[in-house]
């Protein structure tokens, strides 16, 4: 959809201010400043309008509007695709970050979810009930955006992706109908929207399972650059091997005096401590740490510690390659990373997926690739400001094509930018065909545009 001319978009405007609260319908000031506010400071677009939505029927009014106008649209739920996906440029951004509700029912262990909320939220609204929910690494993002394009995180191999734990949704489709997709009532749709992103229609609201975890061992242990070889080495067997209960986070980033470091980020979520203690005691093999900071916490305070590393308004580029494992020829490219670093913010996160996530299917649901893999997020990262911004972008991109020898078809859509279009041709894996035919379906003008599809033809 193009960029609507000045007097579609006045009329859109005057006809959102009498079917929403007008004061939510904003094209300058505070407001429209924080609705258009994202996690990466340089995105630039500009929305012509921003709806800051209270409830599932502004949500809903918002997406008339656009459609008898035509004017197109996004969804802006945490604000956290570093691609800036969540602002229309000229066009109608519809701010769900207003709509935060988290409600627990601790005896079905279910948590209803509004679409603004993020996944900090909802840990935060299940955590008194001594339950949790698989989410992603950081609290920040919104937790409809994480699910719905798969949802890699610190629970994963035991609890699967966030995505294996959605129930249901409430939707609102292009032509204003609103939908409840589960397994019984709009299935295919439910199907699509497990990996297929919010290309289908709004959420407004979903159901999704906690889980009863009495104690989290978490935390960080950096390894000295001098040991980077011998550490990588002795991870091969670790990422994808480790018991359910334990996911690995692992990595380069820089150290306390600005060089590059290993860092590992063990979780263990089991119900046995003590088997937790040995799991982790095997990461102490790899040898002498300079920090080891490994406890038992909450994902609370998990989340909150990666929110405070990459807080809001830095300048980001991401490059995701997945790998099937951490082959030598993907450690030479991680060494690399680490000594060609050109800004002490950016890193090099990898990211697993075994184990629970593994087990599922590739036919059950969107999500292309459940095959054990790993998941290797390149991030530049830089202040507003630095006049080094190119040679940051180019680090990330050399890091990622150093990386092609060794990645698989497609990539990790959530994270795949707009530019990539030979990985996201095969980011669905054997689901591509399914997935498009479930777009046509169910938004056939393509009026949401969230991760990115490959090419309708």
């Amino acid at each position: 959809m193009s960029v609507p001319t000045p007097r579609p978009l006045t009329r859109l405007v005057d006809t959102l201010r009498r079917t929403v609260d007008a004061e939510r319908v904003v094209t300058t000031g505070p407001g429209y400043d924080a609705g258009r506010t994202i996690w990466n400071g340089a995105a630039a677009s500009r929305p012509g309008v921003v709806v800051r939505c209270a409830d599932p029927a502004e949500a809903r009014a918002a997406v008339l509007a656009a459609n008898t106008y035509g004017v197109p649209l996004s969804v802006r739920g945490g604000g956290h695709d570093w691609a800036g996906r969540a602002l229309s440029d000229g066009g109608l951004t519809i701010d769900l970050s207003g709509m935060r509700r988290v409600t627990v029912d601790p005896v079905a262990e279910v948590a209803e979810v509004s679409g603004g909320a993020t996944a900090a939220d909802l840990v935060a609204a299940a955590q008194p009930f001594g339950l949790t929910a698989a989410t992603g690494t950081a609290g920040s993002v919104g937790m409809a955006g994480l699910t719905l394009g798969g949802g890699y995180g610190p629970l994963g191999g035991r609890f699967g992706l966030a995505l294996d734990n959605l129930l249901s949704a409430d939707v609102v489709l292009a032509d204003g109908s609103v939908v409840t997709a589960d397994s019984e009532r709009e299935p295919d749709l439910f199907w699509a929207l497990r990996g297929g992103g919010g290309n289908f229609g709004l959420v407004t609201s979903m159901r999704v399972r906690l889980h009863h975890v009495p104690t989290l061992l978490s935390g960080m242990v950096i390894y000295p650059w001098d040991r980077a070889d011998s550490v990588l080495d002795g991870l091969s067997d670790v990422l994808l091997e480790s018991p359910d209960e334990l996911t690995v986070q692992s990595g380069v980033l820089s150290g306390p005096d600005g060089g590059p470091v290993v860092f590992l980020s063990p979780t263990w979520s089991g119900d046995d401590v003590a088997a937790g203690e040995r799991a982790l005691a095997r990461l102490g093999t790899l040898g002498p740490p300079l920090v080891s900071q490994v406890a038992p916490t909450t994902m609370s305070e998990m989340l909150a510690a990666v929110d405070a590393q990459f807080p809001v308004g830095r300048h980001v580029e991401i490059r995701p390659r997945s790998v099937p494992s951490l082959t030598s020829g993907v450690r030479d490219v991680l060494s690399l990373a680490g000594h060609t670093l050109t800004s002490p913010l950016s890193a090099v996160s990898v990211h697993s997926l075994h184990g629970a996530a593994a087990r599922v299917p590739v036919a059950d649901t969107a999500f292309g690739n459940r095959d054990p893999h790993l998941m290797i997020e390149v991030i530049a990262l830089w202040e507003p400001g630095d006049t080094r911004a190119a040679e940051h972008r180019d680090w990330a991109g050399h890091v990622a094509d150093a990386l092609e020898p060794e990645a698989m078809p497609g990539g990790y859509p959530n994270l795949l930018g707009p530019g990539e279009t030979a990985r996201i041709a095969h980011a669905y894996g054997p689901n591509t065909d399914r997935v498009l035919a479930l777009k046509r379906r169910f938004d056939p003008d393509d009026v949401f545009r969230a991760i990115p599809l490959p090419a309708l033809s």
